[in-house]
């Protein structure tokens, strides 16, 4: 606990909330009655290879906090060894290569309804209600600035650094809801999304911090896993088409000659697009029940 208030001082209060959650309940709770000097390795490895057959993004997690206290422990003299040392290698790889997201609309809208009642940060909050509304990359969500923002033609635009591409994100009215209420808080300041002691942005890290915080592991739905949702759901359930769908992801999109889509491509049907998903999401959230119809409508009951 002496780590944690030295190491966490400064830090928001979602990652301290995790971080002493994981420390808590997936550590302390098994080997904390015992004298740091007396902790042995395997100790540790049968903690983490618990912590592990539930999630491995939380297992590395964990071990990486377990590291930090070791360190701070040897500066401090209270032991003279870091036990750590080659446990990553007995955990199995993260996977880097998917981001895990929620696709089934039941769950979806349980995850929105939970990210509503979030009571952290009303500026994480804000992101994290805005993140399924435009599915944009999490690192160009936190970097949104208010100069790219008109809220009159309902558009957010920017420069993807990722595929160095011009991007148009229309904005739906709920969208234009959530921003106007952000811009009494953080107008003042060149980003979106900044805490009041800070001048720069939030980072995705954050947002990762706060879906944690929910209670969504890495390995049921992520930040940048909104993307696939959107992807899923525009095509199966609301039956848009592929490339409206791919050219809002902001991906390599060609027309039939093979040249590419500028920006401004399907624009006018793309701001339709953007407001069906919003009133769809909003129809989960309250409990509809959709029905895929003929890849064009959606017909909802509740």
């Amino acid at each position: 606990m002496e780590w944690y208030e030295v190491n966490l001082f400064g830090k928001s209060d979602t990652h301290k909330h995790n971080t002493q959650r994981i420390l808590k309940s997936d550590v302390l709770a098994f080997i904390g009655q015992y004298p740091i000097v007396e902790l042995a390795a395997p100790q540790l490895s049968e903690v983490l290879e618990r912590i592990q057959n539930r999630s491995i993004e939380t297992a590395h997690r964990a071990l990486s906090i377990c590291t930090s206290i070791f360190h701070y422990a040897i500066r401090k003299q209270y032991c003279e060894k870091d036990i750590t040392i080659g446990l990553k290698k007995t955990l199995k790889k993260r996977d880097k290569g998917h981001f895990a997201a929620i696709t089934e609309p039941f769950k979806l809208g349980e995850l929105l309804r939970t990210i509503d009642a979030y009571s952290g940060s009303f500026v994480v909050k804000s992101a994290l209600q805005l993140a399924p509304l435009m599915f944009v990359r999490p690192s160009e969500l936190c970097a949104m600035q208010w100069q790219q923002i008109n809220l009159e033609t309902k558009e957010w635009r920017y420069f993807v650094s990722k595929t160095k591409v011009n991007h148009i994100v229309p904005l739906s009215e709920q969208a234009i809801l959530l921003l106007s209420e952000l811009k009494q808080v953080t107008g003042h300041n060149q980003y979106c999304f900044v805490f009041s002691n800070a001048n720069k942005p939030i980072t995705p890290t954050t947002l990762t911090c706060a879906i944690r915080y929910l209670g969504y592991e890495s390995n049921i739905h992520t930040t940048h896993g909104f993307r696939a949702t959107a992807r899923t759901l525009l095509d199966e359930v609301l039956g848009f088409r592929p490339d409206f769908i791919e050219h809002q992801l902001a991906h390599s999109v060609r027309d039939p000659n093979g040249r590419a889509y500028n920006r401004t491509s399907h624009l006018a049907e793309r701001h339709k697009m953007m407001q069906v998903w919003a009133d769809y999401l909003d129809s989960l959230k309250n409990g509809a029940v959709i029905i895929p119809f003929d890849k064009t409508d959606v017909f909802v009951t509740t």
